[in-house]
C-alpha cells in the first residue's frame, strides 16, 4: 500500500488522531463517513485549510492537524487497519479526481518526494 502525503489530507476527514498511547493513534474517529467528506468539495477544502492553518478546525480536524507531521514521517505506522484503508481511499480519490490539488499538496508538504518514496517501499 502506498501512503503518500495525501494520506493525511484525506485522512483529515476520517483518520483523526488523539494519541492516547505513543505507539498508536486513537480510533475515536474511525467511523466518520469518509465518502461524504470526499464527495463534498466544501467539507474537503475546510479540512485541508485546517491542516494548513488557514482555516478553522473541527474537533476531528484539530486532532488530525496535531498529528499530521508524525503521520507523514512515519508512513502511518501508528494507524489502525481501518485508518490505513481510509488513507488508501483518500489517495485514490485525489489521484483520480483532484490531481491538481494533489500536486499542490505534494509541493507544499513533500517537495523532495522524500515521504512518498519512503512510504511506497
Amino acid at each position: 500500500m502506498k501512503y503518500s502525503v495525501v494520506f493525511v489530507f484525506v485522512a483529515l476527514a476520517t483518520i483523526v488522531y488523539a494519541l492516547p498511547k505513543p505507539d498508536t493513534y486513537s480510533t475515536k474517529y474511525d467511523n466518520i463517513d469518509l465518502d461524504s467528506i470526499l464527495n463534498n468539495d466544501r467539507l474537503l477544502e475546510n479540512y485541508i485549510a485546517c491542516i494548513e492553518g488557514s482555516g478553522k478546525c473541527t474537533a476531528e480536524g484539530e486532532e488530525l492537524k496535531k498529528n499530521f507531521k508524525d503521520g507523514l514521517e512515519t508512513c502511518c505506522s501508528k494507524c489502525s487497519e481501518k485508518q490505513k484503508e481510509g488513507a488508501e481511499k483518500v489517495i485514490k480519490h485525489f489521484e483520480t479526481k483532484r490531481a491538481d490539488k494533489l500536486k499542490e499538496l505534494k509541493a507544499k508538504y513533500d517537495p523532495s518526494g522524500e515521504y512518498e518514496k519512503k512510504c511506497k517501499q
